[in-house]
């Protein structure tokens, strides 16, 4: 009898130890399982969508940028709202635009329209154009151009004007800046290494070159009375680093001219980017004023499409207004080929935005 009982004491002891063993064995391989899982969705290659983004209200997004909203954890952009689907008259439907938001919450796959940010700081209806926005000591600074009232042809006084906001809804105008003329659009920020700001953006009473000012507090500028690039006319300039350069990309209406710089100050002129068209949807004529995010070694281009045009400043006589005038925002790579800058968006590309800091 006691060696029956000592027998069975035994055996539940063998029994007890191996099922917490199976236990810790089952919960390992599902931790490990888990690991191997996430390891494949970092390696998961995640094409691009093309178009990345249609405005649903006027189908006119154009001239995005980029922003990590750091409240709702989550990429936005921002962008000018272009009405082209409310036929008007010659290029009226580009201004008294407002500057619309989309955001996206897996990565870059998908983006939700959230709504049009209210600036109007005096009375009227008002056009915004082309917003710069850069995260700086607790506060998101918007530089973004502003022209009194609505045109229906080109023209009129133009100036960058800065905003800041806690939460990128709310925003506290603080008035123009004062640059070059009173006929200045699309700003560029970049922060140096010796912590002052260096802004570049279009002088069109200059022939519509590139200008460069600096600041230590984002709202009193100094400028520089030498252009930053000369030549022929061009808008839309984006500066970014990226594979131990400085670069810049300028919109030249047939696609976007790159600069490469080692000191944020002398500019080398190379070719174009986004010049020729895809076969990606809405991805034609050429791309034009844009964004772009650099991460490590991979960096992507924003830029807007005219998909119902020949070329971005032609229009098609036998196309309705909206045909000739909607535009798309589409995302492109680009990579560094040890001398200048190339895209890739004819081929499929991996296109991950990871979270923001």
């Amino acid at each position: 009898m006691l060696i029956s009982c000592f027998a069975a004491s035994i055996q539940k002891r063998w029994l007890y130890k191996n099922i917490f063993a199976y236990l810790f064995l089952m919960i390992g391989l599902m931790v490990f399982g888990q690991e191997i899982v996430a390891q494949e969705e970092v390696r998961q290659f995640r094409e691009a969508p093309a178009p990345m983004y249609r405005d649903p209200i006027y189908d006119g997004a154009a001239d995005p940028v980029m922003i990590w909203n750091r409240q709702e954890k989550s990429w936005w952009m921002l962008y000018t709202t272009r009405r082209a689907n409310l036929p008007t008259q010659d290029v009226s439907a580009y201004y008294g635009t407002k500057i619309g938001i989309a955001a996206t919450k897996d990565h870059g796959q998908t983006w939700v329209f959230r709504g049009y940010l209210d600036l109007e700081f005096e009375r009227g209806w008002n056009t915004f154009w082309a917003p710069e926005i850069i995260y700086h000591d607790g506060k998101y600074h918007m530089f973004v151009s502003y022209i009194q009232g609505a045109r229906n042809h080109w023209g009129g006084t133009s100036h960058i004007h800065y905003y800041t906001s806690r939460n990128l809804w709310d925003w506290s105008h603080h008035g123009p800046l004062s640059l070059s003329s009173d006929q200045i659009i699309d700003a560029t920020i970049f922060r140096m290494e010796n912590g002052r700001f260096r802004m570049w953006y279009k002088d069109d009473s200059r022939g519509g070159i590139t200008m460069v000012s600096e600041s230590d507090d984002l709202k009193n500028w100094q400028t520089k009375d030498v252009p930053a690039i000369g030549g022929d006319a061009h808008e839309g300039p984006k500066v970014f680093q990226y594979h131990g350069y400085y670069w810049m990309l300028t919109d030249e209406w047939h696609g976007m001219r790159v600069y490469r710089s080692d000191d944020l100050m002398h500019w080398i002129k190379q070719g174009l980017v986004l010049d020729k068209p895809s076969d990606r949807e809405d991805d034609t004529p050429s791309g034009a004023h844009g964004d772009v995010l650099v991460f490590g070694d991979r960096a992507y281009a924003f830029y807007f499409t005219h998909p119902g045009r020949t070329s971005h400043s032609l229009i098609k006589p036998n196309n309705s207004f909206h045909e000739n005038h909607r535009t798309t925002i589409q995302v492109a790579a680009l990579f560094f080929d040890g001398e200048t800058l190339k895209d890739e968006r004819v081929e499929p590309f991996d296109f991950y935005l990871p979270d923001g800091k």
